[in-house]
C-alpha cells in the first residue's frame, strides 16, 4: 500500500508476476523442474567428483565449488518462489528480506570471483600444461577458493549494512521479477531519503568486482588463444577449446546481466527490462 509519507518497514510485498494470475500454474512447473534440474545437476556434479579419483584435479575442484555455490544461491531464492507463486499472501519480514538478500549476494558475488579462477586454471593448463598441476597446488586452489567466498560474503556485508540504514520507504511494495526475492536496486527506488551515496557505493562496489574479473578472464583467454592457434594438431585446438565453451557460455550470461542490471550508475532500463533479464543470472 502506497503512504505519503516515510515509515520504517516491518515487513514487505513483492511483486512477481502478481499481475498475470493465469500464469501461476505454468510459471510455478516451468520454475520447478528448472530448480529440479539445478539442484539434481549441481549435487550429481559434486557427488561424482567426490567418488572419482580420476577427478581430483584442480579443474574439477573449481567446478564442484562453482555446483555448490549454485545450488546454494538458487536454493536460497527458489523454494520461497515456488512456495508462494500459488500463494495471495506475499508478505514477507524485513529480516528474512534482509537474511535473503545477503545469502544471494554473497554467492552471486562468489561465483562472479569464482569465474574468474577457473579462467585463469584453464589459462595454466592450456598455456602451461607441463607445470600445471605444481602451479596449480592444493593449497593455492585452497587459498583461491576461500578468497572467492571471503570476497563474496565481505561485498554483500557492505551492501546489507547500507541497505538497513536506510530509515524509511516510500512503500512496502516491492516490484521485483519474482514473487519473495529481495535485492537491493527496488528496495533503493523505494527509499524516502537520498540513497546517492549507497546507489554510488552499489556502482562501485559492482563495476570494481567486474572490471577486476573480466580483465582476469579476457587476459587469460587472450593467452589461451594465441596457443591454440599455434598447435600444430586440429585435434588439439578441439579438445584445448572444449574444454572452455562452457566456462565461456556461462561468463557471457552471468556477466552480461549484471552488468547491464547493476554496473550502470542511473540505469534508464525500465523495470520490466532489469525483470526480464535478471532471470538468466538467477533461475
Amino acid at each position: 500500500m502506497e503512504k505519503e509519507n516515510g515509515t520504517a518497514v516491518t515487513d514487505s510485498t513483492l511483486l512477481g508476476f502478481s499481475d498475470a494470475p493465469e500464469l501461476r500454474v505454468f510459471l510455478f512447473l516451468l520454475f520447478l523442474s528448472i530448480y529440479g534440474a539445478t539442484v539434481l545437476g549441481n549435487l550429481g556434479i559434486i557427488a561424482l567428483i567426490q567418488v572419482s579419483s580420476r577427478l581430483h584435479t584442480p579443474m574439477y575442484f573449481f567446478l564442484s565449488h562453482l555446483s555448490f555455490v549454485d545450488f546454494c544461491y538458487s536454493t536460497t531464492i527458489m523454494p520461497k518462489i515456488l512456495a508462494n507463486i500459488l500463494n495471495d499472501d506475499k508478505a514477507i519480514s524485513f529480516l528474512e528480506c534482509a537474511v535473503q538478500f545477503y545469502l544471494f549476494c554473497t554467492f552471486v558475488v562468489t561465483e562472479v570471483i569464482l569465474l574468474a579462477v577457473m579462467a585463469y586454471d584453464r589459462f595454466v593448463a592450456i598455456c602451461d600444461p607441463l607445470f600445471y598441476m605444481v602451479t596449480m597446488s592444493r593449497n593455492l586452489c585452497m587459498e583461491l577458493v576461500f578468497c572467492c567466498y571471503l570476497n563474496g560474503a565481505v561485498c554483500s556485508l557492505i551492501h546489507l549494512c547500507l541497505a538497513l540504514q536506510i530509515p524509511s520507504y516510500r512503500s512496502n511494495v516491492i516490484n521485483n521479477f519474482y514473487d519473495f526475492f529481495c535485492d537491493l536496486p527496488p528496495l533503493l527506488s523505494h527509499a524516502c531519503s537520498d540513497v546517492t551515496v549507497t546507489q554510488l557505493v552499489l556502482y562501485i562496489v559492482a563495476t570494481f568486482n567486474e572490471v577486476i574479473t573480466i580483465v582476469v578472464i579476457l587476459t587469460s583467454y587472450l593467452f589461451i588463444l594465441i596457443t591454440i592457434l599455434r598447435m600444430p594438431s586440429a585435434d588439439k585446438r578441439c579438445k584445448a577449446l572444449s574444454t572452455c565453451a562452457s566456462h565461456l557460455t556461462a561468463i557471457i550470461v552471468f556477466h552480461g546481466t549484471i552488468l547491464f542490471i547493476y554496473c550502470q550508475p542511473h540505469s534508464g532500463n525500465s523495470m520490466d527490462t532489469d525483470k526480464v533479464a535478471t532471470v538468466f543470472y538467477t533461475v
